[in-house]
């Protein structure tokens, strides 16, 4: 009976304390958002003049390139920042501080000093280290940030979730930038040197698509819905005031610019990017079908119908596959209602590829604990699964088949595809938090090439290790080491330490937030 006081106590001071944490930490005013209006791109821009006709030309086609090569994905971004008239809007995850992240934001701060209207949505989980520098540039003219589902007691930030955990832990994982209207970059990739594979870190295997026409005014109409929603807060309601943001940026630019990473960005730089290309009046796109998928941003909040979540499409995404499907993940947690959809297209004689992290590549392990016994149960089906492994050698290419052939890599990707005939490129991973908690996006591209080029860079790729059951019903896995063919009872590459924290986060029932 002590014991029963005493515990109705604790929870009385704890529900008192994080009711004081609600009051003294409020959040402000959601700005009005009527301002907030899709123009349609026009010729009156570098990018209308040079694209529109092209755009003309191939009526509710959009035009798309692919970057799997994170150097030119980079590079594609900046150029676009460069060309742009009227307006850039970019929306992000994460924005890291490094040299790839100081020499974006410092584009779009040029951008905005030559008069065009610049507008970041980043989520407030991603930003580490800028809050500074963002409250200075959003003081700016012609700059406008907001933060989604923003942190209200920034130091220790993460005490926020003590008193707001429902909502904190809803995030925007969308990842775009649009330009004028015209051109947008959509797919996997965050803003930081490990996405862009610079420098001699772990490089992320990732996937990118350019699309212009209706594509990009799709997105661009999104990006609205997204930065008028109730989830978006002025970043100045929410930043501490800063005087010296600007001034640690332009050190930190300087430094970036000087370095050698920075010096391999120059490089590429001047190796004639496609956007370059298409500048000068080179037509380096596939003109075909292209639909945008998106949850609704009333997500964020935990209000959006189910008609209206990325999962619940997800069937209209992938359709009935009849041949075959590649499903590459980063994180891959199908669940039980994914799980029952891969053993029925299995059924139905579909050729069923599945390609994650291993253990070893895995730069989140709690996630691999809850996706090895859905991969058994697959692998036990008939399912073909290759997990990504992780090497020491430094990629002398960072294309999409050397990345996943010979590098210190980590899967980072989230692109499907299907028959060979389309694919599916954007933020969605297949696990439960992209299902229900964070908010998503992606392309749905109607083009063999580029689904055919996935799956014979898989076909052909040494880079991972092949999942099987062997004669005796043990899980077993297969790949090239030393250049010899070679087989391994347990999680390649791991120690038992490894694989015994694993095997007890299994027991854990946090598979629903990750």
């Amino acid at each position: 009976m002590r014991f029963l006081r005493y515990l109705l106590k604790t929870l009385a001071v704890m529900a008192i304390f994080i009711l004081v944490l609600r009051w003294t930490h409020p959040l402000p005013e959601s700005p009005a958002g009527d301002a907030a209006v899709f123009v349609p791109a026009g010729d009156d821009t570098r990018l209308g003049q040079t694209l529109l006709p092209l755009i003309n030309a191939n009526p509710d086609k959009t035009g798309v390139i692919p970057f799997a090569d994170g150097r030119d994905a980079f590079v594609a971004r900046i150029l676009l920042a460069r060309a742009a008239t009227k307006t850039i809007d970019v929306q992000y995850y994460i924005w890291q501080t490094d040299t790839t992240g100081w020499l974006l934001l410092d584009e779009l701060r040029k951008a905005a000093e030559r008069g065009v209207r610049v507008r970041m949505l980043l989520d407030d989980n991603g930003i580490p280290g800028l809050d500074n520098v963002l409250a200075d540039l959003a003081s700016m003219e012609n700059i406008e940030i907001r933060l989604f589902n923003p942190f209200t007691m920034r130091k220790p930030k993460l005490a926020s979730y003590v008193f707001d955990f429902f909502r904190l832990n809803r995030r925007m994982h969308n990842k775009s930038m649009t330009v004028d209207g015209v051109a947008t970059i959509v797919g996997g990739r965050n803003i930081g040197d490990i996405y862009f594979a610079y420098g001699e870190d772990t490089a992320y295997f990732d996937f990118d698509v350019l699309a212009v026409g209706p594509g990009a005014a799709a997105v661009s109409k999104n990006f609205i819905d997204y930065w008028t929603s109730g989830s978006s807060y002025d970043a100045l309601d929410i930043l501490n005031y800063s005087n010296k943001g600007l001034a640690e940026m332009i050190d930190a630019v300087s430094m970036a610019a000087e370095s050698v990473r920075g010096s391999d960005y120059a490089r590429t730089l001047d190796n004639a990017p496609v956007i370059s290309r298409l500048m000068a009046g080179e037509d380096l796109l596939e003109w075909t079908s292209v639909k945008l998928f998106s949850d609704d941003p009333a997500k964020g909040l935990g209000q959006a119908k189910s008609e209206d979540l990325l999962i619940t499409r997800m069937t209209q995404v992938i359709g009935q596959p009849e041949r075959s499907l590649d499903l590459v993940s980063a994180y891959l947690i199908p669940g039980q209602v994914g799980t029952a959809l891969f053993l029925d297209f299995l059924k139905d004689g579909v050729k069923t590829r599945l390609v994650t992290n291993s253990l070893e590549s895995n730069d989140v392990p709690i996630v691999h604990s809850a996706w090895k016994d859905y991969r058994n149960q697959l692998v036990r089906a008939g399912a073909d699964v290759l997990e990504l492994r992780a090497r020491l050698e430094q990629p002398k290419s960072i294309s999409l088949t050397q990345i996943l052939t010979s590098s210190q890599s980590s899967l980072h990707a989230k692109t499907f595809a299907v028959d060979g005939e389309r694919i599916f490129i954007g933020s969605f991973n297949f696990d439960p938090r992209s299902a229900a908690l964070n908010t998503e996006m992606g392309f749905l591209i109607d083009s063999p090439r580029i689904a055919r080029s996935l799956s014979a860079a898989l076909d052909g790729s040494q880079g991972f290790y092949r999942v099987f059951e062997d004669e005796d019903g043990k899980i077993r896995w297969s790949g090239i080491e030393d250049d010899e063919q070679k087989e391994w009872v347990s999680e390649p590459n791991t120690s038992a330490f490894q694989r015994g924290i694993v095997n007890i986060m299994s027991y854990l029932p946090l598979e629903w937030v990750l």
